[in-house]
């Protein structure tokens, strides 16, 4: 089974919520995927639909696969490097700010 995939890596959103919209579209065919993610109402969804696009143009131009055949087998959202700042607080304190990344994995390929 040929399988093609794409990542993108530290991009700037929460893994868990990028993981709320990747839940949705895991299994799905890719074109029900890609039009479940044009119309989502969050940040996530352009985000993984770029890396969604990246996963079937590789499939497409490397593996010679036809993209209506294509489904998502596994997509993966992990939690990349942290941008830590700090903000001030009263009385010379200070109070810590997490910025969180992710790292996301799009695999596609026939199902059998």
């Amino acid at each position: 089974m040929a399988t093609a995939q794409a990542k993108s890596k530290y991009v700037r959103i929460s893994p868990r919520k990028a993981r709320l919209v990747a839940d949705e579209i895991r299994g799905l065919k890719v074109t029900d995927a890609s039009l479940q993610l044009r119309y989502s109402h969050t940040k996530a969804g352009p985000m993984l639909r770029k890396t969604l696009d990246s996963a079937v143009a590789n499939a497409e131009n490397n593996l010679d696969l036809n993209r209506d055949d294509l489904f998502v087998l596994e997509i993966r959202v992990d939690e990349g490097s942290r941008l830590k700042r700090a903000k001030p607080k009263n009385k010379g304190g200070s109070h810590a700010i997490i910025k969180r990344t992710s790292h996301f994995t799009v695999v596609v390929g026939e199902k059998e």
